[in-house]
């Protein structure tokens, strides 16, 4: 019942999930932050058991941060969702598997260069120019292959999110009603104005700093 929406441009990454966080048939809350700053620049959308989604994305970015405190560098973009995917795995075969699905995305300014990487809870790893996760995953990725373009400005890939969440709010007989969105561009990771219901259909100005 839940969704996360990914999508790499030359420039940049956009990572978005839903804010709703349900337990059986209820709503618990509206205001969940299912997004997680792994490094300055890479970031990482989870779906997934409610329990295992904080203590994954918790044990990735605290073990991010002890190899930089001990190398004196990060982990590139490749290693760091090389990493999660082997934690995973690993998990998989053990009495303790994590249910979760993410998207891992980030921007290289020194190769200039972004990554984007659609992970689930088998261990399966792919590089992708867009993808989903979750009920929502199914609406959107038509949405994606008939306008996607990876050379967008910031403003062009802001509206091409909303039209896949408008699709998943129209669609899903799920109510999933406000999005939070980041990016990941040469000024870091950045939080965008969330997409509601309510502001889906009018003009959202994008302000991204560089």
């Amino acid at each position: 019942m839940e969704t996360v929406i990914g999508i790499k441009f030359n420039d940049f990454v956009l990572i978005a999930t839903d804010m709703t966080a349900a337990h059986s048939i209820m709503v618990m809350k509206d205001d969940e932050d299912k997004t997680y700053n792994i490094t300055n620049n890479v970031v990482m959308g989870v779906t997934g058991e409610a329990g295992d989604v904080p203590r994954f994305a918790e044990y990735i970015t605290q073990n991010v941060k002890l190899y930089r405190m001990r190398n004196g560098y990060d982990l590139s973009i490749p290693a760091i969702a090389t990493f999660t995917r082997k934690t995973v795995a690993e998990h998989l075969r053990s009495q303790s598997p994590y249910q979760v699905n993410f998207m891992l995305g980030g921007y290289n300014p020194t190769e200039k260069k972004s990554h984007l990487y659609f992970i689930d809870y088998l261990g399966a790893q792919v590089d992708v120019p867009y993808g989903a996760h979750g009920y929502g995953g199914m609406m959107t990725i038509t949405v994606m292959d008939r306008y996607y373009k990876p050379d967008a400005n910031y403003q062009e890939a802001y509206d091409l999110l909303k039209k896949c969440i408008l699709e998943v709010q129209k669609r899903c007989i799920i109510n999933m009603p406000k999005f939070k969105v980041k990016i990941s561009c040469a000024g870091g990771v950045q939080e965008l104005p969330i997409i509601t219901k309510d502001n889906i259909e009018q003009k959202i100005i994008v302000n991204v700093k560089e």
